[in-house]
């Protein structure tokens, strides 16, 4: 019925609409007007036409529905800890991230009563260590416990190595051999303020050193029993995000099958700290809530939220049961767990997913021409690429064309943050010698911020 329905009306091609649309500017330019340039040298349109593409799409193999909500701890206490998880997942969560800082932390002790048969576990390491994953092995060593270990992403924010390169490579492939396990971390590109191919193409690229160094190390059952996994920041521009998402998947489908690796992918998505602000904080749980959406709708597996108050106040109770609160209302009562990709399909978010996935992979290919992730890391193009971008971002910021609403557009004078501060909210510059230049996270708003909180009474 809907079929002969259509039929009674005459089908519009894209020309037709443009035409149109250029009638009804009376005179005024289209490309000038209505065509608008992102920092990804993206043009965006003002609508999008199903004759302007050739292939047919392709249905996400991973399905948007099954995303867990994830608690992100920190583990300074194991007992405080310990009970920390237990409590989330009593509230809601489906996943635990445990951050571990040193190898005085007991596993065992961690994870005790949780039930990791229906609670997927996530194990960052701050060290690097064969011998205390050995300790743990047995405990580790179970479907739902993921191990994150990256010496490249530890060398790239750190400044240096573990230990050595050489070493750090040598305790790397025997974790790897016991966990089946590679960890990539692309938030810290976002957070240092790389735009979106640059995010894509380093986190490709950096998966290739992996890849490249395995290559001839691991048998083929291995490599296709290998999980990678994926950390990766979200911003506020909500299509962009969620084609970001989408694109990661594309290319990382393209290099692992080069490699004969386990195409499939893990990605754990947290909301980005760039574009979070000390004063109007309130302001923190609408970016977060948009940036959750865009992860969901992307396609992440797991999803951590971040608290609207992480960056001024230790952990506590209050900031951490409202992020996960978000994503609580997100799946059971907004039903984001419902719609399976509902993105497919959608002519914006395609052209933005080839358009985004082409032009990480000639990024991709001009850094492999050259060298290499590692080689340009150490020689600081990776370093002045990516402040580069974070600087045109700020100028952005500066001059008001990029807007963080209560920061610099509609901020409130009356607004006093000097006696909230449990944490020192901007960039740490501790003198230290390093390897290679580190890649410094920081926020569009901190110089505003540190002008207003010198201004206070």
């Amino acid at each position: 019925m809907s079929k002969l329905l259509f039929n009674e009306f005459d089908a519009v091609t894209s020309k037709q609409w443009k035409q149109k649309i250029q009638f009804d500017l009376k005179g005024a330019d289209y490309n000038d007007t209505l065509i608008w340039k992102t920092n990804e040298d993206i043009d965006v349109k003002p609508f999008y036409h199903i004759d302007e593409f050739k292939d047919s799409f392709k249905v996400s193999k991973t399905k948007a529905t099954q995303w867990n909500i994830c608690q992100s701890i920190f583990v300074a206490d194991v007992k405080k800890s310990n009970k920390k998880a237990l409590n989330a997942i009593e509230r809601g969560a489906e996943s635990i991230k445990f951050i571990i800082p040193n190898e005085t932390v007991s596993i065992q002790d961690l994870i005790e009563n949780i039930d990791t048969s229906s609670n997927s576990l996530y194990f960052e390491f701050q060290f690097l260590s064969e011998k205390y994953i050995n300790q743990f092995f047995g405990i580790l060593n179970k479907e739902n416990i993921y191990i994150q270990t990256d010496i490249i992403g530890n060398l790239a924010k750190s400044g240096n190595w573990f230990s050595t390169l050489q070493n750090d490579h040598v305790e790397f492939e025997s974790i790897v051999n016991k966990t089946n396990t590679i960890s990539v971390d692309m938030a810290l590109y976002q957070n240092a303020g790389a735009n979106m191919v640059q995010q894509l193409a380093y986190g490709l690229s950096q998966a290739n050193e992996y890849l490249n160094h395995f290559d001839a190390i691991l048998s083929k059952e291995k490599k296709e029993s290998t999980r990678v996994i994926f950390n990766v920041a979200v911003g506020t521009n909500y299509f962009f995000e969620i084609a970001k998402l989408k694109a990661l998947r594309i290319l990382w489908e393209t290099l692992a099958t080069e490699y004969g690796f386990n195409t499939e992918c893990l990605i754990i998505a947290i909301p980005t700290k760039r574009n979070k602000t000390l004063y109007d904080y309130n302001t923190n749980l609408l970016r977060t809530t948009t940036e959750c959406m865009s992860a969901i709708l992307g396609g992440a597996n797991t999803i951590c939220n971040l608290p609207y108050d992480a960056i001024y106040h230790k952990d506590n109770e209050f900031g951490e049961r409202i992020a996960r609160n978000q994503l609580l209302v997100l799946k059971h009562e907004s039903y984001f767990d419902k719609v399976n990709n509902p993105s497919d399909g959608a002519y914006y978010i395609e052209t933005l997913t080839k358009q985004l996935a082409e032009k990480s992979l000639e990024l991709f290919k001009n850094i492999e021409a050259n060298s290499g992730f590692l080689k340009q890391l150490k020689e600081g193009t990776i370093q002045r690429k990516i402040k580069e971008s974070a600087e045109k971002g700020q100028k952005q910021f500066d001059e008001g064309k990029h807007i963080l609403l209560g920061s610099n557009k509609y901020p409130n004078p009356n607004d006093k943050m000097k006696h909230e501060l449990e944490l020192y909210p901007f960039v740490k510059t501790n003198q230290r010698k390093t390897l290679i230049e580190p890649i410094i996270e920081k926020r569009l708003a901190e110089k505003l911020e540190q002008e207003r909180l010198k201004n206070e009474d």
